[in-house]
């Protein structure tokens, strides 16, 4: 987020108040002058309520994937619409980054459902549930032979 906030810090830096007014700037530098401001392309500012965490590993993990994923569409987005090359240079960086982190959430979540899988006394664990901590979900299934 701060690498876009301060992209659009340089790429707004030293306009006239008519140019950022025929970019569709004039809201955002009536409320921000050209300071950064992380806001979403619909104008909503940016809020740590984007984040989700339920303290659940499993639902954690599919929800940082999910995340990553949805950053990586915005960068597609981006690279869509934009044609200055040193602004493609950094989202290219980004996007690519995203994808690794992706890859990372995905690995661990595969380690964290084996490590389930191997400690349950029941066979692949399929609901991928904890058997040290939810006692009562295993009290619910029954053991497959």
């Amino acid at each position: 987020m701060e690498m876009i906030a301060a992209l659009v810090y340089q790429l707004t830096k030293g306009l006239t108040p008519e140019q950022l007014e025929a970019q569709g700037f004039a809201p955002y530098f009536v409320d921000h002058t050209t300071g950064i401001y992380p806001v979403a392309a619909t104008g909503v500012p940016f809020s740590a309520s984007t984040f989700q965490s339920t303290g659940d590993t499993i639902a954690d993990l599919h929800e940082d994937m999910g995340a990553e994923q949805k950053a990586r569409k915005t960068y597609d987005n981006i690279l869509r619409l934009a044609d200055d090359p040193d602004v493609r240079d950094v989202i290219r960086f980004l996007r690519e980054r995203e994808i690794v982190h992706y890859q990372r959430f995905g690995e661990g979540m595969r380690l964290l459902q084996d490590k389930l899988a191997k400690s349950s006394p029941y066979p692949n664990n399929p609901y991928a549930f904890n058997p040290s901590f939810d006692t009562e979900c295993m009290k619910k299934q029954s053991p497959r032979a």
